[in-house]
This record gives C-alpha cells, structure tokens and sequence, in this order.
C-alpha cells in the first residue's frame, strides 16, 4: 500500500465529539482563571484546495502574463475549531494557502455552512484567512479588479477553493474532542525588511520606536493538544508571500507554504499554519533591489525555502516554550462597515479633527507596483493602450468621472483608478466584515486589507485599550473575509509609496478602522451583540469568463497518453535534477483531490513504494502545449533527490484525458528505473 505524507494529513481527523453547541457572543472583559484540561473541545482539519495549476492566469501580481504552467505544492485550507464547553461558545479559525480571502469565498463558504451546521458557525464566529502567497489561483473574486489579471472569474478554481475550505471545517468539527490550548512567543529577525522604509520614516518617533529595525519580528504560537499530543500549530509573523516572485508560473504556498510542508512532515498528524499579521509594508526579499526581488540569493525557490523555514524554526522554537493561558473562554464579534462613508470622529485623527473615508480609488503609486517584490510592472492595462478586453467588456472604458469632493479628500493620492464608482457596481467591496475573535488571552483584529506595520500598531492600541488588555496580546489578523488591499498611517499615506496608493478609502482609512474597532471592542467588553450592519453586495450573478474553454485533449501523434518522451538517465547522485517527460493531457480535467499527479518510487523487496508526490517540495510537475498545438499536452516531471538517498527508483505520472464528448479517462505512465547513490 503506498503511504505518502498526504494520506496521513487527509486522514488526521478523528472520531467526533461534541457538536451541536449553540453560539452566544459577548462576555466581559474581566479576566477569567486559566483553562483547565477538560474545558476546551479542541478539533483541527485539513483540505486540498488547489485549483488550476494550468493555463489559467495566477494571482497575487496581477500581471497577466503570469499564466500557471505547473505545480510547485499543493495548496491547502487549515481550519482549528475551539469550543469552551462551560460557555457553549465556539470560534473557527481557518488559514488558506492563497493570495486572497476574497468575499466570494466568504459569502459562498457561509452559504455552505449554514445548510450543513444551521446557525453553529456563522459570519459572527468563523474567521477565514489567507497567508498571501502570490503563486495561486486567479480569478476567484466576485471584484472585477482582482479577476482581471485572469481575464475573468474561473469557476473551477473558485470551486476548488471554496470545496477546500468547506472541508477543512467540517474535518475540523468531526475531529473536536477535548483538549488544551496554550501560547508561546519568539522573535524572527531574518525573514523580513521594510519594503517602504521612506513612509515609515514619516511616523512619529513614539510608533518608530516600537519597530527599532523597522520590522515586526514578532512570533506567536498557539499549542493546541489533546491527552498530550500536539494536534495544531499556528504561527504568526508578519512577511509578504512574494519570495516566488512575478516569472514564477508554478502554483505553491511560498515560504509559508513551505513553513507548513516543514512542520507537518517533522510531526505527521499534526496541522500547521503560518498566518500573516501586519504585514503590508514586509518583504521577504531581504535585499530591496528594485525589479530584481532577491535575498538572502539570487534564486527565488531557494529564497523560498530558506524564507520559510526560519518562520519553522521560529514557530518550534516559540511551541517548545508554550505557557498556559492567563485567561480562558473564546468570544468573537462580527459587523459590517461601509468603508467608502465612514465619518470619522477628531479623536481617531492625527491631526484631531473630524475626517471622512471616500469611495475606493486606486492611485498612480500603486500602478507603479512594490518594486522589491517583481521583476515587471504588473497592472499594464492601467497604462496608455490598454490591452485587457475585460476592462471594455465591464464598462472600464467609460471611466466616470472624479468629484472633486474625493480627490480632496483622497489628495495628496493621484488617482489612476476609481474602484469604488466603476461600472456595473464597486469593482472592490466597499461594504466588509470587520471582527474581533479571542481565543483565550490572545486578541485577533481581523480585517480585510494588509496593514503596515505601524498601521497595526496603533489598531492594536485601541482594541487593547477598550479591552483594558496587555497590546502584546493583541494581534491584527490581516487578509481576513474579504480583501480590499492596504491600509497605512495618514503619515505613511502622505509619501504615497505603492502601500499608500493602494489605500483605497482615502487618508483617513486607517483611522475609520481604529474608530470601528474600538466600538467593537467596547461591545465586546460590554457583552453585546452588536447589529450585523449594512448587507455586503452579492456580485455572483454576472461573472463572465474571456478565455475560451480547454479544447478536448488529443495524444501527441504517434503516441499514447503515458508515453515517455524524455527517459531518466541511469544513475544519479543525491542533489541532481532527475527529468522525466511524458505525454500527457490538460490537467485541469481532474485537479486531484486526495490524489495527485505524480508519483517517486522507490523499489523495495515487496515491490513499489510511494516516497514522494507532487505536494513534496524536491518534485516539480510541469505542463506544457508542444509548439503549434492547442489541443496536445507534454508533461515534465522533475525531483531531486535530497540527501542522503539511495536505491532504484522510478517516476509514475498520474493524469485525466477529456474527449470530444467531455468523457474523462484517467491514465498513467511510469519511466524506466535508475539508481540515487
């Protein structure tokens, strides 16, 4: 029987307990005496989420040159459920390896869990995440902005990644049963720098001071146990998910996805993920180059790994060193906000006066991209000759007008793109669920944006304030139930750095945030419920698709599907690039689910054993159409055996042919052996 690393991680759920709990939000702030080991329900589950890993454009970069051609690793939704079985109350914490948790997913996710749970996990409790890698899937928003490096929004991917996260919660609830939770800190020094280090000069010395090396170093680490075996890790730090930079065509996790990988295959059973915090203004690519993103090397898989691994190495360290909690329980609260109209009182100002957010607008700054995070400039149809059909399709052409109400008030931004009045309606979410969650002492400060560093600082100060709890505790939990890109301070904003021109409400954003939360927080220190708010805008019933469908598959002439094309050589030595190509067929037939499209064997005395597979990172599965073919497909796989490997060995490709009648066909093909020593 072949085991590999995803049999175990798909098969990590155990028998369920509990279930059925009703939800009751609010509790006071007052602190309660630590957890015991019989007061939590504890459940972790884990899904595949990979959607296209061919032919469809990736995102993160919003460059529409950036088309996958391959995978990397797999993707994967990471959901922790925890139920404090004095109070009934819940909350769900769910970590997906994408660029962004776009209110589609929010929306569609919530639609799936209330046929299947009823009212137990709601918009209220349930808090969904991304980690902000920049090699997945594009074209998963319901927002005209995001699906257009795409060229339209991609069902199949869409559905992969909502099927995912829908299954990472359910695995999650079927495995609760009671345990522990407990917290552990650390700081990392080496896996980020300040990619606008000109804006966060402009913040005043007394926020400038918290950040001597102006970055987060921050690691927090929740243990999660059960009768003394670690079940969940989850690991916060703050560094962008663009060590894979813009050439990059392979579907991936980037470091954090790394991060994961590494953990989960030191500890099988156990479920890691490696949420972001504030990490607007945090790049891995620790050398700033302009247009040439790199560091600690020039080689940006290397960076990747290296990048994520020192997040690994952190979150052991911080698990190894976990304390109990010195308060109890869970909570949560949930409302929605319009951000385009939010007035906002003079005490959340810098300059103490009264201000207002503005409809969303996309300034110049942020057409002209983070230059340390890519080799091109990635938004081409902002400028002159603008090539991308789907800005005509959508009504882009007809830019309407900007009052000047809102370039005064957005000043001194240039506006290049007016989001927030494009036709047919808001090409961003203007109206977004903003949320506190608390597991035990720690805070969550969930919003949909990338928040700066100081920026979060200071979100940070006024939920603790209203929380009357320690700022440490606190944390801003970013890229949550929706996306509407950045978030800095007024002062950040000023110096209109990308960061800045892609704060999207103006100014004062930051400030509107920190006036919500803080009544948030109050009513979750009263106990309160507090009203839902105005009703987001459902964007699912026109979602055109520009890119012709995927023709049927045809076997290159002379061949059939499996056939080798290219043979291994011989022999090898542990290090060396191992290449086989076959004949192949699309493989967005069938994204393998549970499955996967590539095998390393290992001949044993019982025959054949499964050692690798695509989600490891030593293979890389590559697709590409011979020159001149539409309908023709070649397959290269390539692994490198890691050290210390030796023995006979063969590479198996696993794939799914359509024909003209849209009947698929699975098939496979295996490469003649050679040897590792």
């Amino acid at each position: 029987m072949d085991v590999t690393r995803r049999t175990v991680l798909q098969t990590a759920a155990a028998t369920a307990v509990g279930g059925g709990l009703a939800l009751t939000l609010g509790s006071p702030a007052e602190a309660a005496p630590p957890a015991d080991s019989t007061s939590y329900l504890v459940g972790c589950g884990i899904a595949d989420m990979t959607g296209a890993v061919a032919g469809q454009g990736m995102m993160g970069y919003s460059n529409p040159e950036q088309v996958a051609a391959g995978l990397l690793q797999r993707c994967w939704s990471r959901a922790y459920i925890i139920v404090d079985q004095a109070t009934g109350k819940r909350v769900v914490f769910v970590t997906a390896d994408i660029a962004c948790l776009f209110q589609s997913h929010h929306m569609g996710l919530m639609r799936k869990l209330r046929k299947r749970f009823g009212a137990l996990y709601t918009e209220a409790n349930v808090n969904l995440n991304a980690t902000h890698t920049h090699a997945s899937c594009g074209g998963t928003a319901w927002d005209y902005a995001y699906s257009l490096a795409a060229f339209g929004f991609k069902k199949n991917s869409y559905d992969a990644e909502l099927e995912g996260l829908y299954h990472s919660i359910v695995r999650a609830h079927e495995d609760l049963a009671p345990g522990t939770i407990s917290i552990g800190r650390d700081e990392l020094h080496n896996a980020s720098a300040n990619r606008s280090k000109v804006a966060f000069d402009r913040n005043p010395g007394s926020d400038k001071r918290h950040f001597p090396t102006a970055i987060d170093p921050r690691v927090t680490v929740l243990k999660l146990q059960r009768g003394g075996r670690d079940v969940g890790a989850i690991t916060w730090f703050s560094t962008h998910g663009t060590s894979l930079a813009d050439h990059n065509v392979l579907i991936a996790g980037d470091n954090k996805g790394y991060a994961s990988y590494r953990w989960e295959s030191e500890s099988p059973g156990l479920i890691a993920a490696f949420p972001q915090t504030n990490s607007g203004d945090m790049t891995p690519n620790l050398a700033l180059r302009a247009f040439e993103p790199s560091g600690p090397t020039r080689d940006n898989k290397r960076n990747c790994e290296i990048i994520g691994e020192r997040q690994y190495q952190a979150g052991r360290r911080a698990f190894a060193d976990t304390r109990p909690m010195t308060r109890g329980g869970v909570d949560a609260v949930t409302r929605y906000v319009d951000m385009s109209s939010v007035r906002i009182d003079g005490a959340f100002t810098p300059e103490g006066k009264p201000a207002a957010t503005t409809p969303a607008m996309m300034g110049v700054a942020a057409a002209a991209t983070s230059s340390e995070d890519n080799y091109e400039q990635p938004l081409p149809f902002l400028v002159e000759g603008t090539t991308n059909p789907l800005v005509t399709a959508l009504g882009g052409d007809r830019r309407p007008p900007v009052s000047p109400w809102i370039r005064d008030m957005q000043a001194p931004k240039l506006i290049a793109f007016p989001l927030g009045i494009m036709p047919p309606s808001p090409w961003i979410p203007q109206v977004v669920p903003l949320q506190i969650m608390r597991i035990g002492e720690l805070v969550l400060v969930a919003l949909p944006a990338e928040v700066t560093i100081v920026a979060g600082l200071r979100l940070r100060q006024v939920v603790a304030d209203a929380l009357r709890v320690g700022m440490d505790n606190v944390l801003v939990q970013g890229y949550s139930n929706a996306y509407t890109q950045y978030v800095t301070t007024p002062e950040e904003y000023d110096s209109q750095q990308y960061e800045g021109g892609e704060t999207q409400f103006g100014r004062w954003t930051l400030s509107a945030y920190m006036q919500e939360f803080a009544a948030l927080a109050g009513a979750m220190a009263a106990g309160q419920r507090p009203p839902r708010g105005p009703a987001p805008l459902d964007k699912s019933g026109f979602q055109p698709d520009l890119v012709p469908p995927v023709p049927a598959d045809r076997p290159i002439p002379g061949h059939r599907y499996g056939d080798v094309l290219t043979q291994p050589r011989a022999g090898y030595r542990p290090g060396q690039l191992v290449a086989a190509e076959f004949v192949g067929a699309h493989p967005n037939n069938d994204f393998r689910h549970g499955s996967t499209y590539l095998q390393v064997q290992r001949r044993d005395a019982g025959g054949w054993r499964t050692i690798a597979d695509d989600n490891d990172w030593s293979t890389v599965f590559h697709w590409s159409r011979p020159a001149g073919s539409s309908d023709t497909s070649t397959i290269r796989i390539t692994w490198t055996p890691p050290t210390g490997t030796s023995g006979t060995y063969r590479i198996r490709y696993l794939g799914n042919s359509r024909d003209g009648g849209g009947h698929i066909r699975e098939f496979d093909g295996f490469s003649r052996s050679f040897t590792v020593g």
